[in-house]
């Protein structure tokens, strides 16, 4: 059987759990028949409750289970934590085939194939690898580096500039931009600024628009020196506020895990965004293009090292697509991969 239309749908359904799991990941499972007819579904998600996408979508299944498969984005898990393993929950559903995208790279919760075999469950691996891998990417990238993943979001004109020489940038993209900004705000664990994005702006930084599903909002996260104002949009009630009085970048990070952050939506000033991008730190950018001009004003990047063409920074394209004529482009930023 191919489970490409099966697992295309469980990826879907585990981008519904973004900035619903952390510090968990996103998974999304789908159970079928013999006939490929999809008699169960679900997703993780650890904001309405503990149990895995495997353990819902059991429990969501139309008819009986025997003989049945589970196409699921990650490797079911193989530990007991604040829910038993998703691995004995299969095997006791009768469910006679497992297919899952991406192995567990997580040593506490991986082996959970193994465990499957030995059942007399067939496993199937790597179904979609690099599509489940690229959703579920946060996540991994926390696993691999110990820190969470950072999504740097930027708004320019198209010679760069985020702001004119006069200080002013409201607004350079259009609403159909700004609009798609609130959806990668809302996927996110925690939203990043600098000291000096506060006292300029002065930032709700609260997803905006309706988002179902959604009973909370990323944490907000102010890293800098400088002293804020305490009637600052930031200190509402709205979400947490956590200040990093600092710009030790490493303390940030160590700061971001005790909150058991998976993804950081970065939407810092050119300061404190260039000194991540040089410290290594951001994996992802996201750049919206109007389609103007400002001729002088200020970049959105800025780097301390002599200037020479062999110093330039190569990114990856990954996708880019129109929003009513702004441009909107995505790029990995290897860091030094």
């Amino acid at each position: 059987m191919d489970y490409t239309v099966a697992m295309q749908r469980a990826i879907a359904l585990s981008e519904k759990g973004l900035g619903k799991t952390s510090p968990n990941p996103i998974v999304g499972a789908v159970i079928i028949d013999d006939a490929g007819n999809v008699i169960g579904e679900a997703f993780h998600d650890r904001m309405n409750s503990p149990d895995h996408a495997e353990v819902v979508a059991i429990a969501n299944a139309t008819k009986n289970l025997k003989g049945a498969t589970i196409v699921v984005t990650l490797e079911p898990c193989n530990h007991s934590g604040s829910t038993g393993p998703c691995t004995q929950a299969i095997i006791d559903s009768g469910i006679s085939t497992v297919v899952f995208a991406v192995n567990d790279p997580n040593a506490v919760a991986s082996g959970g194939a193994e465990v499957l075999r030995a059942a007399g469950i067939k496993v199937v691996e790597g179904v979609l690898k690099e599509e489940a891998a690229y959703a579920n990417r946060a996540w991994l990238m926390k696993i691999k580096k110990n820190r969470p993943f950072f999504t740097w979001k930027v708004a320019t004109t198209l010679d760069a500039k985020i702001a004119a020489t006069d200080g002013t940038s409201k607004w350079i993209t259009n609403e159909t931009s700004r609009a798609d900004v609130q959806l990668l705000r809302r996927q996110a664990d925690a939203i990043l600024v600098g000291t000096n994005t506060v006292i300029i702006d002065n930032p709700h930084l609260i997803p905006r628009g309706d988002f179902a599903g959604y009973s909370h909002n990323p944490i907000r996260i102010i890293c800098g020196e400088q002293d804020l104002p305490k009637d600052a949009q930031v200190f509402d009630s709205a979400a947490k506020t956590v200040v990093v009085k600092s710009k030790d970048l490493d303390l940030l990070v160590e700061k971001l895990n005790e909150l058991k952050i998976n993804q950081v939506f970065v939407e810092a000033g050119p300061t404190l965004a260039s000194a991540m991008v040089d410290h290594c730190l951001m994996d992802e950018l996201v750049m919206y293009q109007a389609p103007s001009l400002l001729g002088s004003g200020k970049p959105f990047f800025t780097f301390d090292h002599p200037s020479t063409i062999s110093y330039q920074m190569r990114l990856d394209h990954i996708s880019t697509v129109v929003l009513d004529g702004d441009v909107k482009s995505v790029y990995r930023i290897r860091n030094g991969e």
